[in-house]
């Protein structure tokens, strides 16, 4: 990663203001910032046959890979770009924390 490029929190999803003070290579990040993008958080897999998956009701517990307490991947547009664990937001509602950036190795 260039030195002269200022990072943005995930967290902050309004562009940062104009501004000739910011390095030119972060303002041309401005330009993706409205692109939507698809983020996943997986709890885990199962694997089942068709009949298997039919004969499920409402309540039905199906039974996933992962252990409590066990990192969770997390895909950005269908790549795994991240591990995390999942956190209480509220009373009633769950968040998840990266805990690990995923490098991969992409041929240019």
């Amino acid at each position: 990663m260039p030195d002269d490029m200022d990072l943005v929190e995930l967290g902050d999803a309004s562009p940062p203001p104009p501004d000739n003070s910011i390095p030119r290579s972060a303002r041309d990040l401005e330009a993706v910032y409205d692109i939507p993008v698809t983020v996943s958080a997986v709890l885990g897999k199962s694997t089942m046959q068709v009949s298997q998956l039919l004969k499920l009701g409402r309540g039905a517990v199906v039974e996933l890979d992962r252990k409590l307490g066990e990192a969770i991947d997390i895909y950005v547009n269908n790549r795994l770009v991240a591990r995390g664990e999942v956190v209480m937001v509220d009373d009633n509602r769950l968040g998840v924390t990266m805990t690990e950036i995923v490098k991969t190795d992409r041929a240019l």
